[in-house]
């Protein structure tokens, strides 16, 4: 079995995560986010703990994500591009587009690429402009887990950390 290892910020240990806990209208739906990159887990740990004025933790976990791709319904974006998107802007506005899907994942609507998704959503950017600004980005990672049964069988627990 190959297993990557990925984190979720925040300011709680989650030992045992689960799917339809968090807000439905973040950029890939309602799920379990997760990144394989540690530094992004960290920054979103700090951010979340300075609003709630407590300690910001990292949850480790290892994920079976090829056995994922092979027997899931997946999306994954490669690039901040037109699908990326009119994914995002549909799930911002609450649409049920990742319910199609049991695990998504690809680049984060950041600070980086935020402005230029709520200029375009409010539309005061033309699709073009957006995607030529979103092109002159390299897209972090996130990963989000919208399958409970998925995530019971490949997301394995392994540790919190306080930052």
């Amino acid at each position: 079995m190959s297993e990557i290892i990925v984190y979720h910020g925040g300011t709680e240990k989650v030992e045992f995560p689960i799917c339809k806990f968090g807000r439905r209208n973040l950029d890939f739906g309602q799920g379990f986010y997760i990144t394989d990159i540690r530094q992004q887990a960290v920054d979103w740990a700090t951010q979340v703990a300075d609003r709630r004025g407590t300690t910001p933790l990292i949850n480790r976990y290892r994920l079976n994500r090829e056995a994922i791709l092979a027997e899931a319904r997946c999306k994954v974006f490669k690039a901040y591009d037109r699908d990326w998107l009119l994914f995002i802007v549909a799930s911002r506005r609450g649409e049920p587009v990742a319910n199609s899907y049991d695990y998504i994942e690809g680049g984060v609507a950041n600070d980086r690429v935020v402005d230029t998704v709520n200029l375009y959503m409010a539309g005061l950017m033309d699709e073009d402009t957006a995607l030529m600004r979103l092109s002159q980005h390299q897209p972090n990672n996130q990963m989000c887990l919208l399958s409970q049964e998925l995530t019971d069988k490949y997301l394995i627990f392994d540790g919190t950390e306080t930052i």
